[in-house]
């Protein structure tokens, strides 16, 4: 028997992402966190647990001695969504084999990869299973199977599901691997899950291949923010369930006493937090508890902070494609947990949120607490050419009614095994792939556009923008949080710093800002003429006339105020 205290162990994350969870930079996902807890409770001492992402092994070769070295070799990954990163870039099949091929010891795969592997992270495929020259591969949980391995001295494990006794002590004893990420601390957000598994089993999705839902208590999530908060993390997500209103329930129904217990207890335990969001949010529970789901909605925005989004998994507003694959709301259903969700959480807070308007000019000038976000999914049995006409009906309704969505995510399938979409395949998805493009590009021009005008109009100021690469004389970045907007700002600012940032147009799902407030003296030209009603002429004069002493002496026909300031102090000069 291997003694567990002499074991060294690397954990390789080559990010995951699924229907509930994720993983790609800059989240971290529950993955590699709750398998080093596993690790630890197994008798592995912290020290000899080694934590890389597949970025960090691409960018240094000489990390990959610890994946050579080490006597066991853990890969988590696997996308059961697809998706376009910024922050990272998920781990390629070739890869995941390189890394088993060159570890000298025993080798675990595990996670959202044992679902399935494609040709590349994207929809309209299907994902074949492979175990990618691996000797364990994990079909129930990695972290109990890293668990069990060890105590059977590396000789092998029995597929299982761990509990949420284990989880009790795995969550919060793994958290001292964040430390190890290269985003750690500031550009890190933490994936939490309070609970795994659905009540209901739509045609496509992997979460039900979990089984049923297993909550957590909310003291065991809220010691393990307590744990990864004292490691440094100020930046959590609720991401990791199919339905946040369901938490502490009997699957369906919402418990708003255990949501108070959730969200007081992690403001309690982490004062200084700078984000909590959360992502997927059942529309059919609003519809079937709506007086219960309204009180469960307020106290979410009560206490998250600004700009979150709660996930509707609509899939698809036609009824034939409604029949044919178990979705569970209809369009007007739908709509109706829009309205509830924009009523009760659409307001946008101030320095005061208890005082802050929520609505009309003399609202806040930050993003709303909490917006629906729309999931629409095509390639699903008994797709047609009018589906496509009923889900733009039903995104031009939810404009037409003055609603907010912060989001619209369109999307072609991924066919798994174990899943009824198995038996239909890719193959809908192949046939209408030009069909979608268009009905995709009609989206974002008619619906998008304007609808990011409404939940962030021009002055709408972004605090904390991390700043993530340079392109075309601008810098990108974005917020941590659920589904941030990507932020152009003109000129070319140090990367990895973070900027205020006040909008001044709009694309399709990305926004131009400058930083804020912005000093009239100190300016580019690029960023002046960004200025609404500015343009290169006018800031031409601004600069020729500075320096100013006061925002009034600024003599051009466009109002600045949301916009920029002038540092008296730096102008007297």
């Amino acid at each position: 028997m291997t003694d567990p205290a002499e074991l060294t162990v690397t954990i390789v994350d080559g990010y995951v992402d699924e229907p509930a969870h994720f993983g790609v930079p800059p989240y971290v996902s529950t993955y590699p966190r709750f398998t080093a807890g596993a690790l630890v409770d197994a008798g592995v001492p912290e020290s000899h647990i080694a934590y890389h992402t597949i970025d960090e092994l691409r960018d240094e070769r000489s990390k990959w001695g610890d994946v050579a070295d080490a006597d066991l070799l853990v890969y988590l990954g696997g996308m059961t969504v697809p998706g376009k990163y910024v922050g990272g870039t998920p781990a390629e099949p070739d890869e995941v084999r390189e890394l088993a091929w060159t570890a000298d010891g025993t080798t675990l795969m595990g996670g959202p990869v044992r679902f399935g592997v494609g040709d590349e992270n994207a929809g309209g495929q299907e994902m074949e299973r492979k175990d990618l020259d691996y000797d364990f591969v994990a079909k129930g949980d990695v972290e109990a199977a890293a668990h069990d391995l060890v105590a059977s001295g590396l000789e092998g494990f029995g597929d299982r599901m761990r509990d949420n006794e284990e989880l009790d002590r795995w969550a919060a004893k793994g958290a001292f691997v964040v430390e190890d990420h290269p985003n750690h601390p500031d550009y890190l957000i933490a994936e939490l899950e309070t609970s795994r598994g659905c009540a209901y089993r739509c045609s496509f999705c992997t979460e039900p291949l979990y089984g049923n839902p297993a909550f957590r208590t909310a003291e065991s999530v809220v010691r393990e923010v307590e744990a990864l908060y004292e490691r440094g993390v100020r930046h959590f997500r609720l991401g990791r369930q199919a339905d946040i209103l369901a938490f502490g329930g009997d699957g369906e129904a919402p418990n708003p006493d255990a949501l108070r217990r959730l969200y007081a207890g992690i403001r309690e335990v982490a004062p200084d937090l700078k984000t909590l969001h959360l992502d997927n949010m059942n529309p059919v529970t609003i519809v079937d508890y709506p007086e219960k789901s309204r009180e469960a909605i307020r106290i979410i925005a009560e206490h998250n902070t600004a700009g979150d989004t709660a996930a509707f998994g609509l899939e698809s507003a036609d009824p034939v494609v409604r029949e044919e694959n178990n979705l569970l709301v209809s369009a007007d259903e739908c709509l109706e947990a829009v309205r509830v969700v924009n009523e009760e959480a659409g307001w946008r807070p101030g320095d005061d949120p208890s005082a802050a308007p929520t609505t009309g000019e003399a609202a806040s000038n930050r993003l709303p607490k909490l917006l629906p976000g729309i999931n629409l999914v095509h390639g699903l049995a008994g797709e047609r050419e009018e589906t496509f006409e009923h889900n733009k009906r039903f995104l031009q309704q939810v404009y037409d009614e003055g609603l907010m969505l912060r989001r619209i995510n369109i999307r072609q399938v991924m066919a798994f095994a174990g899943t009824e979409m198995n038996d239909t395949g890719a193959d809908i998805a192949r046939d209408h792939k030009k069909q979608f493009k268009q009905y995709k590009s009609e989206v974002r021009e008619e619906i998008d556009q304007p609808m990011l005008r409404r939940v962030a109009p021009r002055g709408t100021v972004l605090p904390n923008v991390h700043l993530e690469y340079h392109e075309g004389g601008k810098t990108f970045g974005r917020q941590l949080g659920t589904y941030p907007l990507l932020v152009a700002i003109p000129g070319e600012y140090d990367l990895g710093t973070t900027l205020d940032v006040a909008l001044v147009d709009h694309g399709y799902r990305s926004v131009t800002g400058v930083p804020h407030p912005l000093d009239l003296n100190a300016a580019s030209m690029d960023e002046l003429a960004a200025l609404p009603g500015v343009g290169q002429s006018t800031a031409g004069d601004i600069v020729v006339n500075r320096p100013y002493a006061s925002l009034d002496e600024v003599n051009v026909d466009a109002d600045l105020s949301a916009f920029a300031a002038v540092d008296a102090i730096g102008s007297a000069d």
